[in-house]
């Protein structure tokens, strides 16, 4: 039962030569406190159209009501105040989470339509860092959230395997390198590599020009240059792998930049074709001052493909592979004007699907207010981020449940589950300065907080000695102290449609804290294992709560253990 359309509907039979459905929708407003009401309508625009006080417009208005659905409705002030039936409404909240179980919020907006996501994407031959979190966890999230309202995610994982920084790469390796110290600790000792090419380069500026000499050997497929790049490759999607499977994410595709190689020649005979390339100081770009944005540069003086090219080759190709109703990017904030580009250059193709590609940008990661960087040594290696949560949570279980079954693997969940978590309860658009101990912190607002808020709940299920209350049974519940939680409820449908209509997992994050909040306020004040008539629907709400958060931590993509 949707109980806001019911107050809409209630209105509308009194307000309908003044207001539609829609207008009235907009109005109506969610009291801060209970004690006004659950809903509340303002009448101050009626105020002007019927030239009264608008507090004899709310008194009018509750007079002429039909208040049979609810348990009163009041006028408060300018405000007409309606209190929903506790007893009906739990019924109805409680019966429908039962029933439907983890498929409680499923919607089908989506309709089955395949979705690609462009994630994670980190760079080969580096590190996987605290940088690349953001884009891996975010994406996923979202992955997530598209499928539970009807679309099929297609994750897709864009390698950054190709670019000038392999011939650096390269070259650092001939110079300072070595195969022994290189298959020892593949990664690390190639971030070595890149580091001190660019810290030579600054004084040696000629190591740049013997750089794009040996990309461009690469590019022309030279026998040693290639050997070396899947080399490189190879031992980086190794290291990617291990700390993917530890995050407990996968995915559909692994198509790096090279294996558009072959691909991007068709898009710029198609630009010719179609007379959209101009030539500007040797170069070839697209003008695209009618959308307001500097020209594409499609190709420099040289002939050489750039950024754009390449991903207007990527993009043609996932519509024609994958036909989706929705192409998403997401990528760091300072990529917008990029994909601005993007969309504009394919518009002018008269490609109509690029309509549907839609960036989700996202804030930076910075340490002290600086931002990571792989070129200055920067870092914030994300292995050793999640093994010192990791190594946290198992200390703390150490100190209070030591004798809990696989306690390494619910540490290992805790604390990956806090890395994750931390990072999809901000805002995906706000930047946040990186701190390990407020990262692994476990009280607050934090992942570590939910995930014992479910434990509690399912501690009291056994303690009543059911694992699933009927839904059938006797589920009204009056008890005050757990209307809050009854609310939170029946507001999850609502708000997981929120975070697809706004690629926001934030959303889920910060809905799951409330309930968790509202339901530890309710424990502490409220004696669940009672034997009376409302038993039963307590035994419900508790099993409701645990069914939501586990719910909404898997959206997150945050395990649920039923211990800590």
């Amino acid at each position: 039962m949707d109980q806001k359309q019911q107050v809409i509907d209630t209105l509308s039979k009194v307000l309908s030569n003044e207001l539609n459905s829609a207008e009235i929708a907009q109005m109506i407003e969610v009291p801060k406190t209970s004690d006004l009401g659950d809903y509340a309508f303002p009448t101050f625009m009626l105020a002007k159209l019927r030239h009264q006080a608008p507090q004899q417009i709310a008194s009018d208005i509750v007079a002429q009501l039909d208040q049979s659905a609810f348990e009163k409705v009041q006028a408060t002030g300018a405000y007409v105040n309606f209190f929903l039936n506790k007893a009906a409404y739990s019924a109805d909240v409680l019966q429908d989470i039962l029933t439907k179980q983890q498929h409680y919020g499923d919607a089908n907006v989506g309709k089955g339509g395949n979705v690609t996501i462009d994630m994670s994407s980190p760079n080969i031959a580096k590190p996987f860092s605290m940088g690349h979190l953001r884009s891996t966890v975010i994406g996923n999230a979202i992955a997530n959230i598209l499928t539970k309202v009807g679309y099929h995610p297609i994750k897709i994982n864009h390698l950054g395997d190709w670019g000038t920084q392999f011939g650096k790469l390269m070259v650092a390796y001939m110079k300072w390198g070595n195969e022994a110290e290189v298959k020892q600790d593949p990664i690390n000792t190639l971030l070595k590599y890149y580091v001190r090419f660019h810290r030579e380069a600054e004084d040696d500026p000629a190591l740049n020009d013997e750089a794009r000499l040996w990309f461009k050997k690469l590019e022309d497929g030279d026998e040693k240059a290639t050997y070396l790049w899947k080399w490189f490759r190879d031992e980086s999607l190794k290291e990617f792998k291990r700390i993917y499977d530890e995050l407990g994410i996968d995915f559909d595709h692994y198509t790096g930049e090279s294996f558009y190689n072959d691909k991007m020649q068709a898009i710029v005979d198609e630009l010719k074709q179609k007379h959209l390339l101009e030539e500007s100081r040797g170069a070839q770009i697209v003008d695209l001052d009618k959308f307001g944005l500097n020209p594409a540069l499609i190709l420099k003086s040289d002939g050489a493909t750039l950024y754009i090219t390449r991903d207007l080759a990527t993009a043609t190709y996932r519509y024609n592979t994958f036909h989706f109703v929705k192409s998403l990017y997401v990528v760091g904030m300072e990529q917008e004007g990029h994909f601005k580009q993007l969309k504009a250059v394919l518009s002018l193709m008269g490609d109509e699907w690029a309509k549907d590609i839609q960036y989700i940008g996202f804030g930076l990661i910075t340490q002290n207010g600086k931002k990571l960087s792989t070129r200055k040594g920067n870092i914030v290696l994300l292995e050793n981020v999640l093994q010192d949560a990791t190594k946290l949570a198992l200390d703390q279980i150490n100190a209070k449940h030591p004798d809990l079954p696989n306690k390494d693997e619910v540490a290992h969940d805790v604390g990956v589950g806090a890395v994750i978590f931390h990072d999809l309860k901000n805002n995906r658009l706000d930047s946040f300065d990186f701190n390990l101990e407020e990262v692994v912190r476990f009280e607050g607002e934090t992942g570590p907080y939910v995930q014992y808020t479910n434990v509690r709940a399912q501690s009291i299920l056994r303690k009543a000695g059911i694992k699933h209350i009927a839904p059938d049974t006797a589920l009204q519940l009056s008890d005050a102290n757990a209307w809050d939680i009854l609310k939170l409820l029946g507001d999850y449908p609502a708000t997981v449609l929120r975070a697809n209509n706004e690629y926001e997992p934030s959303v889920i994050a910060k809905y799951a804290l409330h309930l968790a909040k509202a339901f530890n306020k309710y424990y502490a004040n409220s004696k669940v294992l009672v034997d009376d008539d409302e038993k039963n629907a307590r035994l419900a709400l508790v099993e409701s709560v645990s069914i939501v958060l586990q719910n909404a931590l898997a959206l997150l993509g945050v395990k649920a253990p039923a211990e800590m």
